[in-house]
């Protein structure tokens, strides 16, 4: 190992995973003359075979090999993992891709570039809204930057991205034409990612909320919030204080300058809004405009905070004032976040599968008086109780569906015992047209039926956006629809997106 902690000629690396994150891992290590033991348990991917290099697939290994000197796995593998945890017990270091990227980075890369600076973006919620704003201001003030971490490119391919050939080749992540060298990073980061990157230390981060998610991996609340405390480490620590958990973290943050960012008019070095106009009183005294919050989009206080945010990271390097309203008319918010698939009868549809768990739910719920709501999947440890108290008086009907349909329904009974409630049961995504047909029948004239899961897809779906595809196919296929529907009129109910 190097003295940058990185691995070199001959160093005996066990790769865990060998996924979207797990193969560009591969490509490095072996370009850099490492030898190299992946493991995963699910068969090799074809692509392992394409990769030149002392490479091996182990299966599903139980315990590092002999002499293994760094263990970097992917970031969905818990500690608790018994291989993570026999590594551990043996000594030997574990970290993740994200950590792997950041050793490269800081070590200077091999065109004898400097380290860049890092923009961290994390939070229970909204983190791929604001990772986009982040990274349409970025570019309108003139950065050469694209998106990378849990919004879909890996972290790795970014740093390395424009490098000489000889290292590995960016594009597992990446679509249209090869990225070049990257000005800054702009990283979405899970708190999984967070976990297993200990040395991060960002230029700025931000957290935008704290509510209960990912509990079963994490083991706890305050481990959870540990994690995400990892992106206020660094220079600058942003948080939306408006969320309790949020402004927690960011009284704890041992940044140089911490942001705070609300939805009110800010005080002296904080970022806020004054008469609907995004408002910079943390880089600039007097404060200054920055845009306008009506043009914010997806619509909502929830997205107006997550544009100052990434507001705050981009002024936080120098990225021109200016550059903060052009970059936010330029942003094209992504799928499944509070959009109107359907009109039928009287009754809008509408598709907000991104809302994972119950915080996200919440903001989707409250933007609507009155409400059919379709919930269910795998709450991952999270309670819905809150949930239900605070959105019970405009809950026209529940349909569940899903593994913890259960424990929803059981919340929905001891708190809303008069709202009628209709599990349907199935574990494929055929089951989706039966929901949305008791949800119609459950629907009057103004009503909205809402997709807003309050858990994850994976016990039957293939992701997120599979589950709201299903959901927008079953709706367009009932009967009477009265006029067409698309993202813009979604926009115009003044919903508020994840």
């Amino acid at each position: 190992m190097t003295g940058a902690g990185l691995p070199g000629p001959g160093d005996l690396v066990l790769a865990a995973g060998a996924g979207v994150t797990g193969l560009p891992v591969v490509r490095y290590l072996a370009a850099r003359g490492a030898r190299v033991v992946v493991t995963a348990n699910r068969a090799a991917p074809v692509e392992l075979a394409a990769i030149d290099g002392d490479v091996i697939f182990a299966g599903d290994l139980a315990a590092p090999p002999d002499g293994t000197d760094l263990v970097i796995t992917s970031a969905g593998i818990p500690p608790t993992d018994p291989l993570l945890a026999a590594a551990a017990a043996a000594g030997i270091e574990v970290i993740g891709e994200v950590e792997l990227a950041w050793r490269i980075d800081r070590a200077a890369t091999p065109t004898g570039g400097a380290p860049r600076p890092w923009l961290v973006v994390t939070g229970t919620n909204g983190k791929t809204t604001t990772t986009g704003m982040l990274e349409s201001i970025l570019r309108a003030g003139g950065h050469d930057v694209r998106a990378c971490g849990n919004i879909g490119w890996p972290v790795l391919e970014a740093v390395l991205a424009g490098e000489p050939q000889e290292l590995p080749p960016t594009g597992s992540g990446a679509v249209g034409e090869p990225p070049g060298r990257q000005s800054v990073i702009a990283v979405e980061l899970s708190s999984f990612q967070l976990h297993w990157a200990p040395s991060l230390r960002p230029a700025a981060g931000v957290v935008l909320n704290l509510a209960e998610d990912h509990l079963d991996w994490h083991g706890s609340m305050a481990a959870y919030a540990r994690d995400k405390a990892r992106a206020l480490s660094g220079d600058v620590a942003l948080a939306v204080v408006d969320d309790p958990g949020a402004a927690a973290l960011l009284a704890r943050s041992p940044a140089d300058r911490t942001v705070p960012i609300g939805s009110g008019p800010p005080p002296v070095g904080a970022l806020g809004v004054v008469d609907e106009v995004l408002t910079d009183h943390a880089y600039a005294d007097p404060a200054r405009a920055l845009a306008r919050a009506d043009e914010v989009r997806p619509p909502g206080a929830h997205n107006v905070t997550n544009a100052l945010a990434a507001a705050g990271l981009a002024l936080a390097v120098g990225v021109d004032p200016t550059a903060v309203a052009a970059g936010l008319a330029a942003f094209a918010p992504g799928g499944h976040r509070n959009v109107l698939v359907a009109r039928r009868a009287g009754v809008r549809y509408v598709d907000d599968s991104k809302a994972t768990n119950p915080h996200a739910a919440l903001a989707s719920l409250l933007a609507y008086p009155r409400v059919v709501w379709v919930a269910g999947g795998q709450l991952k440890g999270a309670s819905v109780d809150e949930l239900v108290l605070a959105v019970r008086d405009r809950l026209a009907g529940v349909v569940l569906l899903g593994v913890d349909a259960p424990m929803i329904h059981a919340a929905v009974s001891r708190h809303a015992p008069d709202v009628p409630v209709l599990p349907v049961p199935g574990t494929d995504d055929v089951v989706m047209r039966s929901v949305v047909s008791a949800a119609a029948r459950m629907a009057a004239p103004g009503d909205v039926v809402l997709l807003a899961p309050a858990a994850a897809s994976l016990d039957m779906f293939s992701s997120y956006s599979a589950r709201g595809n299903a959901f927008a196919a079953a709706a367009l296929d009932l009967p009477d629809g009265d006029d067409g529907a698309d993202a813009d009129s979604a926009d115009r109910s003044g919903s508020i997106g994840p």
